[in-house]
């Protein structure tokens, strides 16, 4: 099975990218924020109580965002493998899906880095901002916030990795189709 975590800040083409990784590679994409929405939507019980934390402005509890991903990869785990879309964000995160995975008797392949400057970012939030009608996406203080956010919290994350010798840092600058063609070189090396 091939697993990645495809990691990279706010704006950094990872929606892009894992379309691309989808077609490629025939994996199954699994970013959370689609899973929260789903199950949202679907009222399931992992739904109705991650909306009471959401409500509140509050993050989704570790165990409540491990149960609604363990759920999704169940339902499709005769795939050739995953994409991991905002997933892990904590390293205990990481290693409640390295448990998870073991007990299907597969692991993480790669984290894949998407490395893009900081104003970069902020150009391409903006520009997506007037397709996606995010007014989170639109306001320049809030989108170095999140930049700040991902840089404090969650980058960590890649040590977990980078400490299993799994991590890949890739240039997120320049065309689409040339940040592609970077990451199939890093998954297939």
């Amino acid at each position: 099975m091939l697993n990645i975590v495809l990691f990279g800040p706010p704006g950094a083409g990872k929606g892009t990218q894992a379309t691309r990784l989808v077609e490629k590679y025939q994996l199954v994409h699994l970013s959370t924020g689609d899973i929260f929405r789903a199950n949202i939507k679907g009222e399931t019980e992992l739904g109705k109580l991650a909306k009471q934390y959401i409500d509140k402005g509050e993050l989704v509890p570790d165990e409540v965002t491990i149960g609604m991903l363990e759920s999704e990869v169940q339902k499709t785990e005769h795939s050739k493998g995953f994409i991991f879309d905002g997933f892990p964000r904590t390293t205990f995160q990481a290693e409640a899906l390295e448990k998870f995975l073991a007990k299907m008797q597969t692991e993480i392949t790669v984290m894949l880095a998407l490395d893009v400057n900081d104003d970069e970012l902020v150009k391409r939030i903006l520009l997506r901002s007037k397709d996606s009608g995010r007014a989170d996406d639109a306001d320049e203080s809030i989108i170095r916030n999140r930049i700040e956010v991902y840089n404090k919290h969650t980058a960590v994350v890649a040590d977990f990795y980078e400490a299993k010798n799994k991590f890949k840092k890739i240039d997120g600058m320049g065309s689409i189709d040339e940040i592609s063609e970077r990451l199939y070189k890093a998954i297939e090396a």
